[in-house]
């Protein structure tokens, strides 16, 4: 009972500044979000409804990308859809399909982000055309303290040697872009490798895969998960990204550590519960501690309507944007100054990855998120072939280096970390 009073007072809260009394009374929203996801969002959008009135038909699809594609091109998009990344965005602002948000909020942007990520969510643009709904933190690796610790490394050489004697919990399923936990890896290895502004000249396309710094990732990352993978690759590419984890929770354990965004929490027991991470430490002499990848679910806006302005006025308030937490146990996080991280309090693993997202800390987009499609889409790909078959680095990167040098210059996205 007291989450559903906390839950209406955040509503109330909202007040006027929420666009009460829009004309058009069902508006139309697409997210990628189902399951336990879907009915916790659900739940944020009727606070909206019962605020102003106006009802919302949500559509929730994993195969987002795909539906939305299908929609606008049909010219029936929805009046607000939330993109799994920038990239895809940043897609529809270059074919004039989005309406910028500049005076959509009820304040200036520069109010309701800090610094990083007001920088993130232009993504490079002279407008801002998404806000992000919900964030999460990556770079980190889940444990269960209960049957495995795992202290804080400070050094890459501490972090392979405390990780090196147990397997990895890894799965690269994730219909229907199944890869990218991979990817992820790559990225990461990158990142903290390399640092920031390699990263940035990778992940913008101005850096071959075939440059050592990148060939260098991969074979890192291959070299980690070869214990991992050993005789039975095929089970770790077939296995749901969302299942890895379960060898990490059961006694005894198949597998004891787990790279995998904050959005896991989602997806463990209990919200998490119980569970903890550690940061990825630094690499290389250009990274500092603390450095992190992100992503964020962005809603644009396809029909410029006051009620659509509304709804997106919403989303960023903080009656929004403390509900998700409050219903989920914490499984979701939020871009904005002004979140209050008492919705974390009980979860100890959530207030950490709430904390770390507040704490000024180099903040670098998901490298993937941010490439062309056609280059992202071969990026999985090429993740699923090296696991297979590791003796084939040369030639994927060879192959996904003409893929780069293919993409017209004008597509890619050149976002620096925010910092």
């Amino acid at each position: 009972m007291r989450g559903v009073v906390g839950v209406l007072l955040l509503v109330a809260a909202c007040l006027t500044g929420c666009g009460a009394g829009a004309g058009t009374r069902t508006i139309t929203v697409l997210a990628s979000w189902t399951g336990a996801e879907g009915v916790a969002f659900e739940q944020v959008l009727a606070g909206f409804t019962a605020q102003t009135g106006i009802r919302v038909r949500y559509q929730g699809t994993r195969a987002v990308s795909q539906v939305l594609a299908s929609d606008v091109q049909n010219g029936n998009p929805p009046d607000v859809a939330v993109v799994p990344n920038p990239g895809e965005l940043v897609t529809y602002v270059r074919s004039h399909n989005l309406y910028p948000l500049d005076d959509v909020l009820g304040a200036p942007p520069a109010e309701i982000y800090g610094p990083q990520w007001l920088q993130l969510q232009v993504a490079g643009q002279a407008h801002l055309y998404g806000i992000a709904v919900k964030v999460d933190l990556k770079s980190i690796v889940w444990f269960n303290p209960a049957l495995h610790g795992l202290a804080q490394p400070s050094t890459w050489d501490e972090f392979t040697a405390a990780t090196g004697a147990v397997p990895w919990c890894l799965g690269l399923s994730a219909p229907p872009v199944s890869g990218w936990p991979g990817t992820d890896w790559v990225e990461d290895v990158l990142l903290h490798q390399a640092g920031p502004d390699v990263y940035r000249q990778w992940a913008a396309g101005q850096l071959a895969w075939t440059a050592p710094a990148v060939r260098r990732a991969w074979q890192t990352w291959g070299a980690m998960m070869a214990g991992t993978v050993a005789d039975n690759p095929g089970r770790v590419l077939l296995t749901d990204f969302a299942d890895a984890g379960k060898g990490m929770l059961a006694s005894p354990q198949s597998c004891a550590y787990e790279h995998n965004g904050s959005f896991m929490l989602a997806r463990y027991p209990d919200a998490g519960r119980g569970l903890d991470f550690v940061a990825v430490p630094p690499a290389g002499p250009d990274v500092a501690p603390g450095t992190y990848e992100v992503s964020a679910d962005l809603a644009g806006m396809f029909t410029d309507t006051p009620a659509s302005r509304a709804l997106i006025r919403y989303l960023a308030s903080p009656a929004a944007q403390e509900i998700w937490p409050r219903v989920s146990g914490g499984s979701a996080f939020s871009a904005t100054r002004s979140m209050d991280l008492r919705a974390y309090d009980g979860n100890p693993a959530a207030r950490k990855v709430a904390e770390a997202l507040r704490s000024g800390a180099t903040l670098c987009f998901d490298a993937s998120d941010l490439m062309p499609a056609t280059m992202a889409n071969a990026f999985y790909r090429a993740a699923l072939e090296y696991l297979d078959d590791p003796g084939r680095l040369d030639t994927l990167l060879e192959q996904l280096d003409r893929i780069r040098l293919g993409v017209p210059p004008q597509e890619w996205l050149s976002v620096p970390c925010g910092r």
